[in-house]
């Protein structure tokens, strides 16, 4: 990654910023996290598991070419799954953020592993960056209902949605420092960051989501990490002081953005949802908060990569997109296959691994995603997960194709759609909803609202998708991913 990001020649443009120190990405000529123990992790399969974003990032760029296989263990991995992880990987050697001398001691998150501690921060080190392995990453899906899956990724692949971007920036490189060389001193310099992105992001970057803006962020810019507990507010005011341009999340991260009183705090210029379902409630919503941005939908998951991203202001994307060749605004090929979507494109995984892991591709290269989508008016809209259909009375209902409809209303923040058994139907549909703090006019009772959301509700779906029962609950759980949490009733 080293190569990749400037090399050693001390051309790499950009930073990592957290908690109040800033890392140039040059710094990396002459500076270590490792405290001159990266050698003992060369051709080893390692396993990184840190208690906090700043190190785990600083450990990716120093171990990609160096270390045989990185496997990364995301914050909210169950300590029952990590030796199945550790057998499964070959794991051999474990990175975890060093404990400081006043601190008491800590046990490495996997004892049974030689460790070796990386810093938070860059420190002075004479070393000669080397790549001598074609580094596999190791990935891990949600595992929500089960032990998470392995999925073996390599720098290309994760790069491949903006590798042709990030070589047309590398070209501009010498150009910029001679513009900013012309215009010069400290002018020169204000020129020179006001042209370079800040990217920030709720991500977590050792899950797929937030590896990619790490990652985009590389690519010539600077990248604000934001690991605090800290109130949304805070942590909202932090980004706007660090001069934040673009900005990710899902769409239930950017609910409670807009529902927080503190949306204004930061002024982006691209705001980018992915994750989940962008209903065009969300859209028009985020529209209207940043009229100065260009707002964008994305898909993307672990296995498939990077499929397109949506700029159109709309939701779903353009049926024209599927089985035509490459998608424009993305790098993938599309395919609907008993209505759920299929990716094949070069940020595809390469596979699943372990001893009995499942085949990842189809005989053509295909991933099956296992969203689900419709065609309407020459468009095609997501629906949700394979797995996550409820039935009702042989109809099925798909909880976010309700959830959209609740989530449009002005008075409610957020919902999630479940079943609930039926001695009659076997399932009926409940909504669980988490009021908004504020709204046009005067705020109306629950009894009125559940009233208001049934009748919406009729008019926009088939009688068996309206929820029977509306429930006023003061949060919703949200995944350390920021995904809404779904269970069975």
């Amino acid at each position: 990654m080293w190569e990749w990001i400037g090399g050693s020649a001390g051309s790499a443009q950009g930073a990592l910023i957290a908690d109040g120190r800033r890392s140039a990405l040059a710094d990396f000529a002459h500076a270590s996290a490792f405290g001159g123990r990266l050698e003992e992790l060369r051709g080893r399969c390692v396993l990184l598991a840190t208690s906090d974003q700043v190190s785990a990032a600083l450990a990716l760029i120093e171990l990609d070419g160096v270390a045989r296989r990185l496997v990364l263990c995301p914050p909210d991995l169950s300590a029952a799954h990590l030796p199945m992880v550790i057998a499964e990987a070959g794991a051999e050697t474990c990175v975890h953020t060093a404990v400081p001398a006043a601190a008491p001691a800590a046990t490495a998150p996997a004892a049974a592993l030689p460790a070796v501690p990386v810093q938070s921060e860059l420190l002075p080190t004479p070393l000669e960056r080397r790549a001598s392995h074609a580094t596999e990453w190791i990935l891990l899906t949600s595992g929500t209902s089960g032990p998470p899956k392995l999925v073996v990724h390599t720098l290309a692949s994760l790069t491949s949605a903006f590798a042709q971007r990030h070589a047309a920036s590398a070209g501009r490189r010498a150009a910029d420092a001679s513009a900013a060389s012309e215009v010069g001193g400290a002018a020169g310099a204000a020129h020179e960051a006001a042209a370079a992105p800040v990217w920030s992001t709720f991500y977590d970057i050792r899950r797929y989501g937030g590896l990619q803006i790490l990652l985009r962020a590389l690519a010539g810019a600077t990248l604000l990490i934001d690991s605090s507990r800290a109130a949304l507010p805070e942590r909202l005011a932090r980004a706007g002081a660090a001069g934040v341009t673009h900005l990710t999340g899902t769409a239930s991260h950017w609910r409670a953005v807009l529902m927080s009183g503190a949306a204004s705090r930061v002024a982006p210029r691209y705001v980018r949802l992915s994750g989940e379902i962008a209903d065009q409630g969300i859209l028009d919503a985020l529209r209207a908060a940043y009229p100065q941005a260009r707002i964008a939908h994305a898909f993307a998951s672990t296995e498939a990569g990077v499929a397109f991203e949506v700029q159109d202001g709309y939701a779903g994307f353009p049926a024209a997109w599927v089985g035509a060749g490459q998608a424009p605004g993305g790098v993938a090929q599309l395919r609907i296959a008993d209505g759920s979507l299929r990716v094949r494109s070069a940020g595809t995984a390469a596979r699943y691994l372990g001893s009995a892991a499942p085949a990842l591709r189809d005989a053509e290269g295909f991933v099956d995603t296992g969203d689900r989508v419709e065609l309407r008016e020459g468009r095609y809209y997501f629906l949700g997960r394979s797995g996550g259909i409820i039935n009702v009375g042989g109809l099925k209902v798909h909880p976010e194709e309700v959830e959209a409809v609740i989530n449009a209303h002005p008075w409610v923040r957020l919902s999630r759609v479940r079943a609930r058994r039926s001695p009659i139907t076997g399932s009926l549909v409940a909504a669980e909803v988490v009021r908004a703090e504020h709204g046009p006019g005067p705020a109306p009772s629950d009894a009125e609202l559940s009233a208001q959301l049934q009748e919406r509700c009729r008019g926009a779906l088939a009688a068996h998708k309206v929820p029977a029962v509306v429930q006023f609950v003061p949060s919703l759980p949200l995944s350390a991913a920021g995904k809404l949490v779904r269970s069975d009733a």
